[in-house]
């Protein structure tokens, strides 16, 4: 039988956002809301199959309705652009799942639906509509089943006309008189003041409409009457709002939404888009990807594959690494530092050349270790900074990194959904090869495969990055950007590479000893909580503490989730005021996290042999140049809470009698902001060395410094950095616990303080409108291509984008440059000080104490120079036994 299943667009994405945590993308696109309505959409498609699917959206916010009643919805907020930007992705993702969407000028989503629900049942077909919004049950019949989400997104509650009776005791065109009597707030329908839903309900069950209560009123009493009588046409009013209309002059019919699946590629493509990955995988459409490969896999093969495996085969290799113009290195496992290597392929004249790890060890591959250690024999390749860490792992070193094709394709394009080499060669309109997860598998499938099988896919790598080197290359001297990757992101991998094998000493015993701490702090915790709670129960478990604090001790509920309560850190932060409880609950989950994260989960870290750390920093993942750490994140210890500090005091030096020295850039977005907009007023604050914050305090209350009290100066501070990470009112209001009216009028008057910021920011989405990118200082560049966009919500995101992607990346460069500076000051001056890590604006070493005084004058000194700028650049300078006293 054809089954129809309807989705209310607009409910189910609001939900959706709602429901889940934010979200984004590796190129900043918020995601949450999309995900969620994506997992529904799938358990309706996998539990239903329906034959017809259709999703409605909302066609604006006038409608039909607003001719008998102006305010109707009046009283809603501005959608917020972390969702607003959403919609054309979801909407873009439903094409990708071949789903009919539509939405009608004056009408909204819910008459779309009701109108195809009526014609679905009057050809005898089945529906079943998903919505968020209990009006809807109004649409139910023995043929149309209503499926009202619950709990977020997650799950679903089905009504038919029977579960209606049982839930309400109505039917269900009484659903219309429930909202007419009382109200609904989130359409602003006024209802009848003082009636709530058990109030309606009553009426009802004892006279079956709004119409009869109206008719009957004299036989209600006391204030409830009185209230009915003074709102008697809001009832009828409101009734008539709640109708969903169901004759809205469609141009499509029941066949023009009907669905015969998805295309697995197409699918797969969107998904990648928004890196969808677990769906991806969950869907299998990894499969749909190689078969793509395999249709147009003529993969150039005008190359020979040699397996390196004996005497000739060493002896042609030899003879090769002269003309080598690609060198590849594979290895298992994530973390480069305890990767297992699997193999080599170098890519010279017409043969790819492929040597099996274990064979680096034998005799014969003295000549090709000679050759990867030549810093005169150049080294191209993809990864070369994962490659020389593999390597030295076994003993053998990497010099003469001369270009990295995943490093070129990043700087081209940050936003790029698939930088596997198998995407590149996409891109680049080359002939792809089978991604490393179809040969290796994935997680606890991955296989090495056989000798053959191995060594046809090592050489085709190779042989992709010998083809992609001469496009690659070219479009960084079109674009400018030689300088930024010749001079700066190239040899910064290098430098990256000697910091992670050089690592940092964390003692282990240090850590321990703060662990056994916040374990007695934890459980002293624990029994103030039980006191204060009155009994023992889980505080771990979420539904435990939800009873506990709403229903136990009465808190007002914030927020409920798809299992009931919400007691996440944003709930708990607003409960705080009401009940002492809170504030030991935060606190036990602050300890809690510190334990099994940062000390137990460093303390796996900690390489037996060394005693060290090693992080790898990664360049190619965040689109404003930012470096990413990772195995372990070392950019992530919590510094904001004193228990998050002390981790600090188990990183060492790995010398003794040497020091650790961290030097930190003060300010550097704001200094940049305040350069790249020149506005007078920021510029000033720098010049004279005041404090912005203040600064910006004066400037936006217009009062003195000395009126200037903390919680100005906070206020201040957040829309400060909330400028500079392009933040909506909706975002400020949630950060200050302002309403969104009180935090839009925050930065107009920002704005008005600092007009060369407002400037800026408009001639530069007018610039990237233009040009359809925008660059930082040092030229690093991030495509817009929604800038242009019809679509208001992902042109204004792009918007956005373009006003701080300058800012951030600039910084983002900064840094990198005083690495190179610093880098280069060691080595030329012939020091034994090492630059160990790199932590969000910070750079941390390790010195000996004849040259501390040195360094505490070098350090700043280069950081302060690494690049011009119209406001002076301040790094300051700590010294320690330990990182936690070189803060």
């Amino acid at each position: 039988m054809d089954k129809l299943v309807l989705i209310d667009g607009n409910s189910i994405i609001n939900r959706a956002f709602y429901a889940l945590p934010p979200l984004t993308s590796s190129n900043g696109l918020h995601t949450n809301a999309v995900l969620g309505f994506t997992t529904m959409l799938l358990k309706v498609l996998e539990e239903e199959k329906p034959s017809h699917v259709l999703v409605a959206f909302d066609a604006g916010k006038v409608t039909f309705r607003h001719e008998g009643y102006s305010e109707y919805k009046g009283g809603r907020q501005k959608t917020p652009p972390e969702l607003s930007e959403q919609f054309p992705l979801l909407k873009e993702l439903l094409q990708a799942f071949s789903i009919s969407q539509f939405e009608l000028a004056g009408y909204e989503a819910d008459d779309i639906i009701g109108t195809m629900a009526k014609q679905a049942e009057e050809q005898g077909k089945t529906a079943i509509i998903v919505s968020g919004d209990k009006d809807m049950l109004q649409l139910a019949t023995e043929r149309v089943s209503v499926w009202i989400t619950r709990k977020g997104v997650s799950e679903v509650e089905r009504f038919t006309p029977a579960g209606i009776d049982e839930k309400y005791g109505l039917t269900p065109a009484q659903i219309v008189d429930l909202k007419g009597l009382m109200g609904d707030a989130s359409d602003n329908i006024p209802g009848v003041p003082g009636v709530g839903e058990k109030t309606a309900l009553k009426l009802l069950h004892e006279f079956g409409s709004v119409e009869n209560v109206l008719a009957h009123v004299e036989e209600i009493k006391g204030k409830l009457r009185e209230n009915i009588e003074a709102n008697k046409e809001n009832a009828t009013m409101s009734k008539e709002l709640a109708t969903i209309y169901r004759e809205v002059p469609l141009t499509y019919s029941l066949d023009d939404v009907s669905w015969k699946g998805y295309d697995s590629s197409t699918l797969a493509a969107a998904f990648r888009k928004l890196e969808f990955k677990s769906l991806s995988e969950r869907l299998n459409l990894g499969a749909a990807d190689e078969a793509m490969t395999a249709e147009t896999e003529e993969t150039a093969t005008h190359y020979e594959v040699i397996l390196v495996d004996g005497q000739s085969g060493w002896e042609a290799l030899n003879g090769a690494l002269a003309e080598a113009e690609a060198v590849v290195v594979d290895s298992a496992g994530d973390n480069p530092h305890q990767s297992e290597g699997i193999g080599l392929a170098l890519a010279a004249g017409g043969r790819c050349y492929v040597v099996p790890y274990a064979s680096l060890f034998a005799p014969e591959a003295s000549r090709l270790k000679e050759w990867l250690l030549d810093g005169g024999a150049q080294k191209i390749s993809y990864d070369l900074h994962r490659a020389e860490l593999v390597l030295a792992r076994s003993g053998i070193e990497l010099s003469g990194q001369s270009f990295d094709v995943q490093l070129a394709a990043y700087l081209l394009d940050p936003t790029e959904a698939d930088p596997s080499l198998h995407g590149l060669l996409q891109r680049y309109g080359l002939a792809p090869i089978p991604t490393d997860e179809a040969v290796y598998g994935k997680g606890a499938k991955f296989r090495v495969p056989a000798a053959g099988d191995l060594a046809k896919h090592l050489a085709a790598k190779a042989d992709a990055v010998r083809r992609l080197r001469e496009p690659l290359a070219e479009q960084l001297e079109k674009l400018g950007m030689h300088r930024l990757y010749y001079e700066l992101e190239q040899p910064l991998s290098v430098v990256l590479a000697g910091m992670e094998k050089q690592g940092i000493e964390v003692r282990a015993e240090a850590l321990k000893e703060l662990g056994t701490e916040f374990q007695r702090r934890l459980e002293e915790t624990t029994e103030s909580i039980y006191a204060s709670a009155g009994f023992e129960f889980n505080i771990g478990s979420t539904k435990q503490l939800g009873e506990v604090l709403f229903e136990r001790l009465g808190l007002p509920v914030v927020k409920k989730t798809k299992t009931g309560y919400s007691t996440d850190a944003e709930v708990l932060e607003k409960l705080e005021p009401y009940h002492e409880i809170v504030r030991l609950i935060l606190h036990y989950r602050t300890l809690s996290k510190l334990q099994s994260t940062y000390i137990e989960g460093l303390l796996k870290e900690i390489r037996p042999e060394s005693g060290k750390i090693h992080t790898f920093y990664r360049q190619t993942i965040a689109a404003t140049g930012r470096l990413s750490s990772q195995y372990p994140n070392l950019q992530n210890i919590p510094i904001r809470l004193e228990e998050g500090r002390q981790i600090r005091k188990a990183f060492v030096p790995s010398e003794p009698g040497w020091t650790i020295v961290a030097a930190d850039y003060s300010q550097i977005e704001l200094r940049v902001l305040a350069h790249i907009s020149g506005d007078e007023g920021l510029k000033e604050a720098f010049l004279k060395e005041m404090d912005i914050h203040t600064k910006t305090a004066m400037d936006v209350f217009g009062v003195a410094a000395d009126q200037v009290d903390a919680n100005m100066r906070r206020q201040a501070k957040a829309v400060n950095f909330g400028i500079v990470y392009g933040i909506s009112d909706w975002g400020l209001s949630q950060n200050l616990n302002i309403t969104r009216g009180e935090a839009a009028e925050f930065i107009e008057q920002y704005f008005q303080a600092f007009p060369g910021v407002r400037r800026y920011m408009v001639d530069i989405v007018e610039k990237a409108r233009t040009d359809g990118y925008v660059t930082t200082l040092l030229e690093r560049r991030r495509y817009l291509p929604e800038i242009r966009h019809s679509n208001f919500n992902l042109r204004s995101f792009a918007e956005r984008t373009a006003m701080n992607t300058p800012i951030q990346g600039t910084a983002a460069d900064i840094i990198k440059l005083a690495m190179m500076r610093m880098h280069e000051e060691l080595t030329g001056r012939g020091l034994r000080s090492r630059m160990l890590l790199q932590v969000h604006d910070e750079l941390v070493f390790e010195v000996p104490e004849e040259e501390l005084e040195l360094m505490k004058r070098l350090v700043p000194d280069t950081m302060k120079t690494a690049l011009k700028l119209d406001v002076p650049l301040l790094a300051e300078v700590s010294v320690g036994s330990n990182w936690y006293e070189a803060k």
